[in-house]
């Protein structure tokens, strides 16, 4: 799916579904809840940190995308073309970046 088509997905769904988007900062307070059950997730999966007694990790893939959709639900309501943006930074990384890496003796042993 094109980004542009995501972007348009999350649009119908809550105009259909939820009524209205949540304000900006409650999207951005949504968000960080959001990318905190990611690093939960990633801390004891993949981290030293040990589950607690009792306790299950969410599925990650869900997880993953409930990040993504409010941060499409933040980039639709303040007019950002994700897409586009997406494609401008991929871009302005590779101009800034494509030998920085490859040169960085820490990742390349």
């Amino acid at each position: 799916m094109e980004i542009k088509n995501a972007q348009k997905e999350v649009d119908n769904w809550i105009n259909k579904h939820g009524v209205r988007y949540f304000n900006e900062l409650t999207n951005m307070a949504l968000l960080t809840e959001e990318v905190g059950e990611v690093a939960r997730i990633i801390s004891r999966q993949y981290g030293e940190q040990s589950l607690k007694k009792g306790k299950e990790l969410n599925n990650l893939g869900d997880e993953l995308s409930d990040v993504l959709f409010v941060l499409i639900c933040l980039a639709n309501q303040t007019g950002i073309d994700l897409e586009k943006s997406f494609y401008k930074n991929l871009k302005n990384k590779t101009k800034r970046d494509k030998k920085r890496h490859l040169s960085n003796k820490k990742i390349n042993n």
